[in-house]
């Protein structure tokens, strides 16, 4: 795992782009499991926590947005 803490309105950046075209997600929960929305198409999923340090591939931190 990363040391980058992931707070509640960070926009995480995946690896792999979303059907709809967009790799950019906003953390919507914080906890065992995070709770994202896809910034491109408003899709929300919900992924544990390993498989969203192994997706990321970085994160802005919610004060840059």
């Amino acid at each position: 795992m990363q040391n980058n803490k992931i707070e509640l309105n960070d926009v995480l950046i995946f690896k792999k782009n979303h059907p709809c075209g967009g790799n950019s997600w906003k953390v919507l929960r914080v906890g065992v499991d995070f709770k994202l929305e896809c910034l491109n198409c408003k899709r929300v999923i919900m992924l544990d926590r390993l498989e969203v340090y192994k997706r990321m591939k970085q994160r802005v931190p919610h004060e840059e947005n």
